[in-house]
């Protein structure tokens, strides 16, 4: 059991290096030229289901639950806690940039 957690403890941290590493190229608008002359940017509207932030969430507060409490009971509790702070956190996430944007 140990080695299983310990398995899931290192995804768990190697996941955010990965989602957190887009390349410079990736941008989230592209340019047109308006009637008036001048150069308009339009951002791209995000409408996110909360996928990431459900499955880091649920990984992330599994461990916490079972380092901290123990038991499978605290496990599935922490991991299904963990899971919908992390969608709700991601949406939100993802509303306020909309708001930046104009969208």
């Amino acid at each position: 059991m140990k080695k299983v957690l310990a398995a899931a403890l290192m995804v768990a941290v190697a996941t955010p290096t990965v989602v957190a590493t887009t390349p410079a190229a990736a941008q989230h608008y592209h340019t047109y030229k308006g009637r008036d002359g001048r150069y308009h940017r339009v951002y791209r509207c995000k409408r996110s289901k909360g996928t990431t932030g459900t499955i880091a969430g649920a990984a992330g507060g599994g461990l916490i639950a079972n380092a901290v409490v123990g038991g499978p009971v605290a496990t599935i509790a922490g991991a299904v806690g963990g899971g919908l702070l992390g969608r709700h956190l991601d949406k939100k996430h993802d509303a306020a940039q909309n708001r930046r944007n104009g969208c």
